[in-house]
């Protein structure tokens, strides 16, 4: 097995919430659009008659299996030569790096795969009649993309049987009656430990409220509540298209894997820590609340503040620090906030470090969407399971083990030095011997080898977004290539 597929398994094997898998960053902080998909190859190789049939039948089969069709394409078969092959190499293109076009992003999607020619592999597999090696062959190498995969089968197989049923009535542990039979019901169309008749809210009932609990990321305490109904009541075919907007995200993923590496799952509100394959610190974060989205990005790294001040963005300047001193003045000195003229006639404001929303640790990347990791003196938010609360930078659960953990191979940072800077409360920066990389990922479905998939909320909107853009792109990219 590959150092890729390690690391994918370990990922996909994590305790939820999942940590977010992991890529090797482009050069630019800003990506640079994706390369256009080629109209027609200078020179196309001929296909056998057999060649074709087999084609048609992997594209349409693959389509669906990979998530970029919701329905099964049905042209494939009367296409001619040529517009096979084109239509096999936009294939390629889709499933190695993703269906979406660059005016397809949103800007705050801040990464772009990797250009992919797939001519001379497609070529190859024609000239040694290995097109199912070929198509095989596509996919990211990640054990936890083709988990991922098999649960998009097992939730098709789902939908195809009717779907599940809507819970109406919250049941409680001990009735009995329709209610706990509907309940019983829906929770077995996912969960294959749950016995399918029966109508008492026993103790295995409520076991298997827990474990979908775990899986939709809420508290597992078993009681049937608004939280827990309204997950139940996703219709099967959002969670399709859910799953397909994160099958599309993983493969925005190049194969190469940073051996040390920093990864939040925004829409999970969890950082975790790699060295190696393997994880080595997790905790909880809090990420941006909608409308103050934290953004999906790349980057390194390079250099940690001890005791930062805060200079507080104009936006939230504006929109909630002036107008709170202007309904109770002296409250910007009473919390240690500085008013500094910018020298054109305007202010900003500037909160001192020891008494700074970041906390004792800032952690410095370079990006366009001026957001970073930090500490925070408001810890109360970490023990909600709803941390989607910042104006889009992330807090940290436990900043100083990380930091500790990053600067390990800076000898004059070792811990005795972050401890005795910490406590002399002067701003200090504290540079990387070896920077490390960064993901902001959006992960809203996750699944484990047994195809058994975790959700989460759509906070952002995204995944309807993404899936409706890959459908539409499919359609699109179908008629150019025919």
């Amino acid at each position: 097995m590959t150092a890729a597929a390690v690391a994918g398994q370990a990922l996909a094997q994590a305790p939820a919430p999942q940590p977010i898998p992991t890529i090797t960053p482009p050069a630019p902080t800003q990506p640079g659009p994706l390369a256009p998909v080629a109209r027609a190859p200078v020179s196309l190789p001929t296909l056998s008659a057999a060649q074709a049939r087999q084609l048609a039948t992997l594209i349409a089969d693959d389509e669906v299996a990979q998530g970029l069709r919701y329905t099964r394409r049905t042209d494939l078969d009367r296409l001619d030569g040529a517009a096979l092959v084109r239509a096999a190499l936009d294939h390629a293109r889709a499933i190695r790096s993703g269906r979406l076009m660059a005016e397809d992003f949103q800007r705050d999607w801040g990464i772009r795969p990797p250009a992919y020619d797939p001519l001379p592999d497609f070529a190859a597999a024609v000239a040694n009649d290995r097109l199912s090696a070929w198509v095989r062959a596509l996919p990211p190498p990640y054990v936890g993309y083709d988990a991922l995969v098999a649960g998009l089968a097992r939730y098709r197989r789902i939908a195809a049987d009717g779907g599940w049923p809507t819970i109406a009535t919250a049941p409680t542990f001990g009735s009995r009656g329709a209610a706990v039979a509907t309940l019983r019901a829906r929770l077995a169309a996912e969960d294959p430990q749950v016995a399918k008749s029966g109508d008492t809210f026993d103790a295995a009932l409520l076991d298997a409220v827990r474990r979908a609990q775990r899986r939709y990321g809420l508290n597992p305490v078993g009681t049937v509540g608004s939280q827990t109904i309204a997950a139940l009541n996703v219709p099967v075919e959002r969670r399709i298209r859910q799953i397909m907007a994160n099958l599309e995200r993983w493969r925005w993923l190049p194969p190469r894997l940073d051996q040390k590496r920093v990864q939040v799952n925004i829409a999970a509100a969890v950082l975790t820590a790699f060295d190696g394959d393997a994880p080595v610190m997790s905790m909880k974060a809090v990420t941006g609340r909608p409308g103050n989205e934290t953004p999906m990005l790349i980057s390194k790294i390079n250099s940690i503040v001890i005791n930062p001040p805060w200079n507080v963005p104009t936006s939230i300047a504006t929109k909630e620090l002036w107008p709170k001193e202007r309904a109770n003045p002296g409250y910007l000195k009473r919390n240690g906030f500085r008013v500094i003229d910018n020298g054109d006639g305007s202010k900003r404001l500037q909160q001192a470090s020891e008494r700074s929303a970041l906390g004792r640790f800032k952690f410095d990347f370079p990006n366009d969407f001026a957001v970073y990791l930090h500490d925070t003196p408001a810890q109360s938010g970490f023990s909600r399971f709803d941390r989607l609360a910042s104006h889009g930078c992330v807090r940290l659960e436990k900043p100083e083990e990380l930091a500790k953990l990053l600067l390990k191979t800076t000898p004059e940072w070792q811990p005795d030095a972050i401890d005795a800077a910490v406590a002399a409360g002067k701003t200090v920066r504290a540079r990387m011997a070896e920077p490390v990389t960064v993901y902001l990922l959006y992960w809203t479905a996750f699944a484990s080898a047994d195809g058994q998939v975790g959700f989460r909320d759509d906070p952002y909107g995204w995944d309807a977004k993404l899936a409706a853009t890959i459908e539409r792109r499919s359609q699109v990219q179908a008629q150019a290539t025919t």
